[in-house]
């Protein structure tokens, strides 16, 4: 080989390495790039409008408190904010219908605390808690027992008397297997010897109608839902499960002025599907925080007897485990636990 072919297959090997060695730089840049992508996203988050899912019906305690948020979240992120009922199986379909959709931060759950009982309550819910990313609690609120007008009772303690001197006669609402309706039930039934007829319906605003009608006599309903009816006299509230009477129902005494130490409460939050960027997390719990802290929030929550709160991602978290904690004893007593 002459000096020439040795120059020529020096600069033809030179070639190719840096060939190779462009390749791997473009490998790397378009590695890099896709990496950032996430952020980026994150960055400009949002660019299309969002969807709230809410898994009860229009009117209902979480719908209210979830338009009001959609409405200044909406105008707090330059994009609407749809609010969508899914009110059927207490929650799970609006749940599922949420988690089936992409981690992005697109589609978010009203999460409640159906939620979590539902994990308990089901054997084959079709999500567990961890698939599901809490951003912020919005709203936490306490029961009240509407008794339809009819019953002659006009406390807890009188109304206890004649259910026990009508055993079976009177009917208590429930909005799902092993919802707080149907536990809180179950638990006043043993705490006070009653024995009442349990009467399912799919949603709370029909229950309400049907108390007032008479053709239900009990329901133990977050005060949000059935405070403007007993203002209006077309139900009683006998009772609350607060452990202080509420600044807005100051003349109901609470079920432990009765004699009762029951105290429950539920809660509402917005939450998103486990994976949702954590950028996107922050920024929707930013913003949510602040509305949840305006003085026209708090007026809608607290005038209807709720409080109007709001959380860090992980403190809704551990009120989810919590709440989920604290069903598992009761299914098991009841024996509520469902396919």
């Amino acid at each position: 080989m002459d000096k020439t072919d040795g120059h020529k297959m020096a600069h033809a090997v030179a070639s190719k390495r840096v060939v190779a060695l462009r390749s791997v730089i473009a490998l790397f840049t378009a590695a890099a790039a896709f990496c950032a992508t996430p952020a980026h996203a994150a960055d400009a988050y949002p660019t299309r409008p969002i969807k709230l899912v809410v898994g009860f019906g229009a009117g209902g305690p979480t719908d209210i408190p979830a338009r009001f948020i959609a409405d200044k979240l909406g105008a707090a992120l330059g994009q609407s904010v749809v609010v969508e009922n899914k009110p059927a199986a207490g929650g799970i379909v609006a749940a599922r219908d949420m988690l089936a959709q992409p981690r992005d931060g697109y589609t978010l759950l009203l999460c409640t605390h159906f939620d979590a009982t539902n994990v308990a309550v089901y054997r084959d819910v079709g999500y567990t808690l961890s698939d599901i990313a809490p951003i912020s609690l919005i709203a936490k609120y306490y029961y009240g027992l509407a008794l339809a007008n009819a019953v002659p009772a006009t406390d807890f303690t009188s109304f206890v008397s004649y259910a026990k001197a009508h055993p079976g006669e009177i009917t208590y609402a429930t909005v799902g297997a092993a919802s707080a309706q149907e536990i809180m039930a179950r638990q006043l039934g043993k705490l006070t010897g009653v024995t009442m007829t349990r009467v399912p319906f799919r949603g709370g605003l029909g229950v309400v109608q049907e108390v007032i009608a008479g053709r239900v006599d009990l329901y133990p309903s977050p005060t949000l839902a059935i405070m403007p009816y007993y203002k209006a006299k077309q139900l009683k509230i006998i009772a609350t499960t607060s452990p202080e009477r509420l600044s807005t129902l100051p003349q109901v005494p609470t079920l432990k002025e009765a004699g009762f130490n029951f105290v429950r409460f539920g809660w509402l939050g917005v939450c998103a599907g486990a994976g949702t960027p954590e950028p996107i997390i922050k920024t929707l719990n930013q913003h949510i925080v602040s509305i949840v802290a305006s003085p026209a929030y708090r007026a809608l929550i607290e005038n209807a007897g709720s409080l109007a709160v709001s959380s860090r991602p992980q403190d809704l978290g551990a009120t989810m485990q919590k709440t989920f904690a604290d069903v598992v004893p009761a299914v098991k007593e009841f024996g509520l636990q469902q396919p």
